[in-house]
């Protein structure tokens, strides 16, 4: 008899099914393609008292996911927030934050940035500034250090349906032990000659927090690409952009380069921060005239 449990680990082609009483369930799909993620709710048919069949995915409220012009890479579904996980060692790129930010809004999902490892005194304030763009936006940005206290960000994942992603190394692991230290998260040191993060999570988990809600952890990524997306949803997910879309000479304008374009002019007013708007024309060139 097919009952619905929902995924709470993705790996490869192998799944975990948590059902209503907290049973898990290991589970596989039938045929070769499944597009089944963490946090997805499904129908299964039980094999055994521990094996079962996934037949179909419920309705999704959203589908958290990356891609490029070759392949897509489905991250988590059902999400309330992005947990986006930053530090200042190794150096984080603004480029991947206004990625990821792209790819929530289009989602129609919220963000949160949590500056991880201010423990690091020196190295935090230095690089605190570059993220001064999205407060100004209007996105939250949380201070904290993982290793000494991960209490102010309780609040932010009450009851909710979080993803925590981020670029090797930020500590995301980290983190997450510091919440649920039952998760025991592999952590490893960084490559100071490579300023970059080694992978530790090598696929998707749903950790569920003691008072309310859950926590989807992701493998680090350097690259987040958004080939999923259309140049009007591009345009769309950057919110500074939105008071001035529709408002060009042209309404084909690709705000790069034609005259009379609202966005390169609120730029020019200092409106449109440059490094967001040098995101965007990186994007644009992967869309042709």
């Amino acid at each position: 008899m097919s009952q619905s449990g929902r995924v709470v680990v993705s790996h490869g082609r192998h799944y975990s099914v948590a059902d209503a009483s907290g049973h898990q369930w290991r589970a596989t799909t039938r045929g070769k393609k499944s597009g089944v993620v963490c946090g997805d709710e499904v129908e299964i048919t039980p094999q055994d008292d521990e094996n079962a069949v996934i037949e179909r995915i419920l309705p999704r409220h959203n589908l958290f996911y990356r891609s490029d012009a070759f392949k897509s890479k489905l991250i988590a579904a059902n999400l309330d927030q992005i947990v986006i996980v930053v530090a200042p060692v190794p150096s984080f790129y603004p480029e991947f934050i206004d990625r990821c930010l792209i790819a929530a809004e289009a989602a129609d999902t919220s963000s949160l940035i949590v500056y991880n490892k201010a423990d690091l005194s020196a190295e935090a304030e230095a690089a605190w500034p570059r993220l001064a763009p999205y407060a100004e936006l209007g996105y939250e940005i949380l201070r904290l250090s993982a290793r000494q206290d991960s209490g102010p960000l309780l609040p932010y994942l009450a009851n909710k349906n979080s993803l925590f992603i981020g670029q090797s190394g930020m500590g995301k692991s980290s983190l997450l032990n510091a919440i649920i230290p039952a998760a025991r998260a592999a952590t490893r040191d960084i490559s100071a000659a490579l300023d970059s993060g080694r992978h530790t999570t090598t696929h998707s988990e749903l950790y569920l927090l003691p008072h309310g809600g859950s926590i989807i952890d992701s493998p680090g990524m350097q690259e987040f690409g958004l080939g999923h997306l259309s140049l009007q949803e591009i345009q769309r997910a950057f919110v500074e952009f939105r008071p001035y879309l529709g408002q060009c000479r042209f309404h084909n304008c690709r705000h790069d380069k034609e005259p009379g374009c609202a966005i390169l002019q609120a730029a020019a007013d200092g409106k449109i921060h440059p490094g967001r708007l040098a995101t965007y024309r990186k994007l644009l060139k992967t869309y042709p005239v």
